[in-house]
């Protein structure tokens, strides 16, 4: 059974099933595709709890709004009082604060369960923050958590160092969620969010620990790496084993989609054993070694995909990384290029996929440069 930490009075797995990355039954990119294959996910589900994990996370967007429906559905096998249901309000989304009610009703009845053990204000950044305190989000949510609606209240965080001090010293948070892991450590200074959660008592639960699969299809020479030291081990497995090293972790969210992914990471977090000092300086080089293949650092999410031209951003910058992580050719590159519909010459720069994108890539800056220098 995979290892549990404890929270507050309660348990929670060390391993947590993130629902935006599912099975699906057309070829579409998983976090944009409403086809979720059911059979598949609720095999996953079904492993995931027969070991322990009790932890499950959605949110309103993901599948394009049919996460929470399968989550709901699929858990209602289980007793209530056996596993915790996180969820998450995307101010983004709300034109008014009325938008909220509406929002949180709709997640109640998509997932069809009494109310949220965690549930957290989405993606938050300065723009977004300052949304949910002009709207009252936090007074909105803590008013749910008095109707008994909420158990927990968190947020999770996209943004920079200072933002982060401000949202902390904002509110009191029952947990926060961060994206954290080897890459990001420092790329993302995700060691001092890590360290300000820290210090303020709010347990961390994280998020793409392996970038989003990223770190799991790694550059040959990266990968080489990791061999060398551990050959019995699976390259997504460093990635797990750092972020779980960490002791205000409470749970790790991955978006398993197959049942050897699942099997991967609950060997890992198992019987649990930290990190050693020769292990994270692994790791440490690791980093350094995908950085000089300049890629860039889309995690595949999809937020940008509501594009108004519907340029397939993820998909082009996944075929650019393939190629200078050395998975593709040139000539293999150029060929997938060519298969994508919609290409960046469609990208009319108005800004829309920046303001949502959780990594502040500068999305039509980078469809301009590297992505128009390589293909066009």
């Amino acid at each position: 059974m995979v290892d549990r930490v404890k929270f507050k009075n309660v348990e929670v797995s060390r391993l947590g099933l993130g629902n935006m990355r599912l099975p699906c039954k057309t070829p579409i990119k998983r976090e944009a595709n409403p086809l979720i294959d059911y059979d598949k996910a609720q095999q996953i589900v079904d492993m995931a709890y027969e070991n322990g994990v009790n932890y499950f996370d959605t949110a309103y967007m993901y599948h394009c709004g049919k996460s929470e429906k399968f989550i709901g559905q699929t858990l209602k096998k289980y007793p209530r009082d056996s596993y915790f249901l996180a969820d998450k309000l995307p101010i983004w989304m709300c034109k008014t604060p009325a938008d909220m009610e509406k929002i949180f009703n709709k997640q109640l009845q998509r997932t069809g369960i009494d109310c949220f053990d965690f549930y957290l204000l989405h993606s938050l950044d300065k723009s977004n923050f300052e949304k949910c305190e002009k709207y009252g989000a936090y007074d909105f949510v803590l008013k749910k958590k008095a109707e008994g609606l909420v158990k927990n209240i968190g947020f999770s965080f996209h943004g920079t160092v200072e933002d982060l001090k401000k949202i902390v010293s904002a509110h009191p948070w029952d947990f926060a969620q961060i994206q954290m892991n080897y890459l990001d450590w420092k790329n993302q200074d995700a060691k001092t969010q890590y360290q300000i959660l820290t210090d303020a008592g709010i347990p961390i639960i994280v998020m793409e620990p392996v970038r989003g699969g990223k770190l799991a299809d790694l550059p040959k020479d990266a990968e080489a790496v990791l061999k060398q030291n551990a050959p019995d081990k699976s390259i997504a497995s460093w990635a797990m084993k750092f972020v779980a090293s960490y002791d205000n972790v409470i749970t790790i969210l991955s978006g398993m989609n197959s049942l050897e992914q699942m099997q991967d990471n609950l060997n890992t977090l198992t019987d649990f054993v930290p990190m050693n000092e020769n292990e994270f300086k692994v790791c440490e080089n690791v980093a350094s070694i995908i950085n000089k293949n300049d890629i860039i650092p889309c995690t595949g999410c999809d937020y940008c995909a509501d594009c108004p031209k519907g340029v397939k951003i993820s998909t082009i910058f996944d075929v650019y990384n393939k190629l200078k992580t050395g998975e593709y050719t040139e000539f293999e590159a150029k060929d997938q290029y060519k298969n994508i519909d919609v290409n960046h010459t469609a990208c009319v720069k108005c800004g829309k996929c920046k303001e949502h994108c959780p990594q502040g890539i500068d999305i039509p800056n980078e469809l301009a440069g590297k992505i128009n220098d390589l293909f066009s």
